[in-house]
């Protein structure tokens, strides 16, 4: 998750608008696993440990965030289906996230970068 802010902020006209941090990663988090091939998000063993400690729900497990004004940063870590082609997943991925987080927060997505941690056999 995102270090240092909980919230990310910005003005209009009416007034500020605040994003919780966790909405957006969130929103990531449901972007991947929208793509054919992506069988779940993964994690660092450290990851884990935040996630049960912070009580963090599985959509944003393997999500992290960084936000420096307007644009962020998205860094995710999934496990692919064995038999599909990775790097086919993993670019899938990235165009589903940035577009997903873009459209529905209308921030910036400064990058995407999708970190394949293992595959998964079907039963």
């Amino acid at each position: 998750m995102a270090e240092g802010k909980e919230y990310i902020s910005h003005s209009e006209e009416l007034g500020s608008i605040s994003i919780s941090e966790e909405v957006l990663a969130v929103i990531a988090g449901a972007a991947a696993l929208e793509v054919d091939g992506v069988s779940a998000l993964g994690s660092s063993l450290a990851g884990d440990v935040a996630s049960v400690v912070n009580n963090r729900k599985s959509l944003s497990r393997g999500v992290r965030l960084s936000v420096d004004g307007d644009k962020v940063t998205v860094d995710l870590t999934i496990l692919v289906t064995y038999g599909y082609v990775v790097t086919d997943v993993a670019k899938a991925v990235q165009d589903n996230v940035y577009s997903a987080v873009e459209n529905t927060s209308g921030l910036h997505v400064a990058s995407v970068n999708v970190l394949v941690g293992g595959i998964t056999l079907q039963k």
